[in-house]
């Protein structure tokens, strides 16, 4: 695995085909053996919303420059009144050229 770099930004999150909130990002990003790019960090958004969305697992960010992002939390438990919660992130992840390290 090959650390390439970050990206940070904002977009819509959705659950379903719903949108349910404004959501601020820091990913980190890997190049896997194989040649995919995955990666991992962090969301913020308003404790409530994410209090209600933390385990599901049909969630979405929609940046705001147009990517599609799948995303996992991995955390177990979510800490009372958080605005942030750690996530995998997979889907439309920039190439391992386009990354800023």
């Amino acid at each position: 695995m090959q650390y390439l770099g970050g990206i940070r930004g904002a977009g819509n999150l959705t659950c379903g085909h719903k949108t349910v909130g404004r959501v601020a990002y820091d990913f980190d990003g890997y190049l896997m053996k194989l040649g995919q790019v995955t990666g991992c960090g962090e969301i913020r958004m308003a404790p409530e919303a994410l209090k209600v969305l933390f385990g599901r697992t049909n969630l979405q960010l929609i940046t705001d420059d147009g990517r599609a992002l799948k995303i996992q939390f991995s955390e177990k438990r979510l800490p009372a009144a958080s605005d942030a919660a750690h996530v995998n992130v997979a889907g439309d992840l920039p190439l391992a050229t386009e990354w800023r390290h």
